[in-house]
């Protein structure tokens, strides 16, 4: 054995496999392999009880195909597209969820007793618990009790307005625009605005000086300045904000809505669990998992085609 290790360590090659091999063996068992398992069961009908059958492309025409009725030509799934449509529109608060995250960062930022405290408050929702976090939305948006709705109410009375606060939760106007202003409050001090403030710290000062003494006031400076130079974050940012969209609203509507009302909050990766751990349908939940992979990949294709020259690096 001591022969062997002195072999390897006289090898830096062999001995930068040797230490690659743990975490090569983990991605082989635990993220290659079940990849692979879901591609092949995309192509089977699978409920968990009876041996799997194979159906081809089945699960994928089910999924995508369409076909004429009345005149008209309507989805072989219509319940896919609606909840694709759903996670798309929460994805919709992705700009401003970043947005917030930079102000707050640039708050952050400033030189002030006790910023460490504020960044720790901030930072704090990223933290706790994601269930106990739902679960304390779920009882500010309840429509009999809940602080925000008894907040609306003396609002309303003080103004003398006859209005009902909405249900927030089970009203289908309002399912996703209460979960949207969850994910921002979440988002704004979270990871973003680390990797923002990270930034910010990076761009030199020497610019903002040369920059005021040309007389550039505080926007010029922020536009011509911050904005380039943490352009590369906010690209980074951006792109795994959608990345996780697509793959995200599992845990809110699971605990907060049960995917309603009407499913008015499912989203494709609550489409998908129920699909495998509900209906036993392993082998279309898998073809659904596989079409979500391309839906992300494309759109990252695009992204970094496109959104690639607005950065400066």
């Amino acid at each position: 054995m001591k022969f062997l290790l002195s072999k390897f360590a006289s090898n830096e090659a062999a001995a930068s496999y040797v230490f690659l091999l743990p975490n090569f063996l983990g991605f082989l068992v635990f993220t290659s392999m079940p990849v692979l398992a879901s591609l092949t069961l995309s192509f089977v009908d699978w409920d968990l009880l009876s041996p799997p059958k194979y159906v081809g492309f089945q699960n994928f025409v089910n999924l995508l195909w369409f076909h004429k009725a009345e005149g008209s030509l309507v989805a072989n799934d219509p319940l896919f597209w609606k909840y694709f449509y759903n996670t798309v529109v929460l994805m919709l608060v992705i700009p401003f969820s970043m947005a917030g995250s930079l102000l707050v960062a640039l708050a952050m930022n400033q030189k002030l007793r006790g910023i460490t405290v504020f960044r720790t408050v901030y930072f704090l929702p990223t933290v706790c618990s994601g269930v106990a976090l739902c679960l304390l939305w779920r009882w500010i948006f309840n429509s009999d009790f809940g602080i925000l709705n008894s907040f609306l109410t003396r609002t309303f009375d003080l103004l003398r307005l006859d209005i009902s606060p909405p249900g927030w939760l089970t009203d289908i106007r309002y399912a996703k625009p209460a979960l949207m202003l969850m994910n921002f409050w979440g988002a704004i001090g979270g990871v973003n605005m680390l990797l923002y403030l990270a930034a910010l710290q990076g761009v030199p000062r020497e610019l903002y000086e040369a920059a005021e003494m040309d007389g550039a006031n505080g926007w010029q400076r922020f536009r011509s300045v911050t904005l380039p130079f943490i352009s590369p974050t906010t690209f980074f940012i951006f792109i795994m904000s959608v990345i996780g969209g697509f793959q995200g609203g599992f845990m809110q509507a699971f605990i907060m809505t049960g995917g309603g009302p009407a499913g008015a909050t499912t989203t494709l990766e609550y489409y998908i669990y129920n699909n495998a751990y509900q209906w036993l349908k392993m082998g279309y939940a898998a073809a659904i998992a596989w079409f979500l992979f391309l839906i992300v990949f494309v759109v990252t294709l695009i992204n970094w085609r496109f959104g690639g020259k607005l950065v400066h690096y």
